[in-house]
């Protein structure tokens, strides 16, 4: 057994607080968590899985999300050697999952820290230990700024920036952590946005303005620039791309302009951070070409979606799905998601409903892919192509026009998902499978 010291020493090299995440199998199975067994009911989750239960055989109940192991580690390892091979730390962005086992195994793969958007984001992050946390949006509420004070006061090892779009938004800041008495500088990141799109300055003046109100506030202290490429284009088409290009153009240009004005002068590293799961090939492109001299930039890539990918969005627009920047030898990402969901009808012939609706699945991109089919003899067979398509969604029923396959009332069927941020927050304790056996439980908190 480690002795507390050995156990500090791990929890700060990872960025995680271990045991917290550890502790996670201590909690008890019971009607909170759709689609457990209730032969589960009041074990803990460490106790269920030394039982070594499988899929089909272990009592789960559909609808029932789960994931892949082989796809994660995966993912995981492909993003990983990426990122260093091009010298780039990765933030992911933790909103996606909201499961610290998950952060845990995205830190063990070298993360530099984790990425969030929101202030409730940051309180489960901060229970669990995370170390080194980017806040991806500017924060003016007095409450959370007073609670993410306590908690730098709290801890010296804790890191945390966030971005500031606005002299206003730079002054509410400011204010609130000179009433709260805060005695730690906020780090803040200027960011830069573009006409039309979400957040940030729409123009390198404006941001200039930014920087030299943070850099005129004793509660604040400048240390770099971000933004969010993902918000300037909608596909992967030439203009799309041009458009992205174009904006990572600007925010180069931005980090050069601050820095000859010496806005960052006396600091040991200056954050640079764009990148959503789309077009970080470009984003990378961008900040592996050299920066000013003697500019210590730490370039942080905020990709979320590469851990579970999917079979829809993220498929056609991942840069390891078609053809990219800084192309080399690495291997598409795999889909690490799949939802099992029982025929329970079939009214009319072309048609059959299964048990899975818009509270269990994300349909705000593209609806559930049927993949395979599972019959009452247990095997498991591969759906054709175009055999059968879900075509809408109620709350608790899929819809599923039939041509070629002849589902039967009873058999399993597994879909492919898409949009993994929409998939998450509908299930607090999700399997984790490796072929039939169930290796774990990832326990959310959204």
């Amino acid at each position: 057994m480690l002795h507390f010291t050995q156990l500090e020493a791990l929890v700060s090299a990872l960025g995680i607080n271990t045991a917290a995440v550890r502790s996670l199998h201590d909690e008890r199975i019971d009607w909170r968590f759709k689609g457990m067994p209730s032969d589960a009911f009041g074990s803990t989750v460490g106790d269920f899985l030394k039982q070594r239960p499988t899929l089909f055989d272990a009592g789960f109940v559909g609808p029932l999300l789960v994931l892949d192991d082989a796809a994660l580690r995966h993912n995981l390892r492909t993003m990983a050697d990426w990122c260093a091979a091009h010298g780039l730390q990765l933030a992911p962005h933790g909103k996606t999952t909201m499961a610290p086992r998950l952060f845990e195994r995205q830190l063990e793969h070298g993360c530099w820290g984790i990425t969030a958007a929101n202030t409730s984001q940051l309180r489960v992050y901060r229970a669990f230990g995370v170390a080194r946390i980017l806040l991806a949006n500017q924060l003016v509420d007095p409450n959370g700024l007073a609670w993410l004070a306590d908690e730098l006061d709290a801890d010296p090892q804790f890191s945390f920036s966030c971005f500031a779009d606005s002299v206003r938004g730079v002054q509410l800041m400011a204010e609130a952590l000179a009433r709260h008495g805060a005695s730690r500088q906020i780090d803040v990141l200027v960011e830069l946005g573009n006409d039309g799109a979400r957040t940030g300055a729409r123009t390198t003046a404006e941001a200039r303005e930014i920087a030299d109100a943070v850099l005129h506030s004793p509660m604040l202290r400048l240390v770099g620039v971000g933004g969010y490429e993902g918000a300037v284009a909608r596909d992967v088409s030439e203009r799309a791309i041009s458009t992205v290009d174009d904006y990572l153009r600007r925010l180069r240009e931005l980090v050069a302009e601050l820095a000859e004005a010496g806005h960052f002068s006396g600091l040991d590293e200056v954050i640079v951070t764009c990148g959503g799961s789309a077009y970080f090939d470009q984003v990378a492109e961008a900040f592996v070409e050299p920066w000013p001299a003697g500019l210590p930039v730490v370039p942080v890539l905020r990709s979320g979606g590469y851990l579970l990918h999917d079979d829809g969005f993220y498929r056609v627009r991942s840069p390891f799905s078609r053809e990219h920047r800084l192309a080399g030898s690495e291997p598409p990402f795999q889909p690490a998601m799949r939802m099992w969901a029982q025929v329970t009808s079939r009214p009319e012939p072309s048609l059959a409903l299964l048990t899975m609706g818009r509270r269990d699945v994300s349909f705000d991109q593209d609806l559930p892919e049927p993949q395979v089919i599972r019959g009452a003899d247990g095997t498991i067979r591969e759906l054709a192509a175009g055999s059968c398509q879900v075509t809408s969604l109620a709350d608790q029923h899929a819809f599923l026009t039939v041509r070629d396959a002849d589902p039967q009332i009873g058999d399993w069927m597994g879909f492919g998902l898409s949009h993994p941020c929409t998939v998450f927050d509908k299930w607090p304790l999700i399997p984790v499978v490796d072929g039939d056996a169930v290796i774990d439980l990832v326990r959310t908190f959204f």
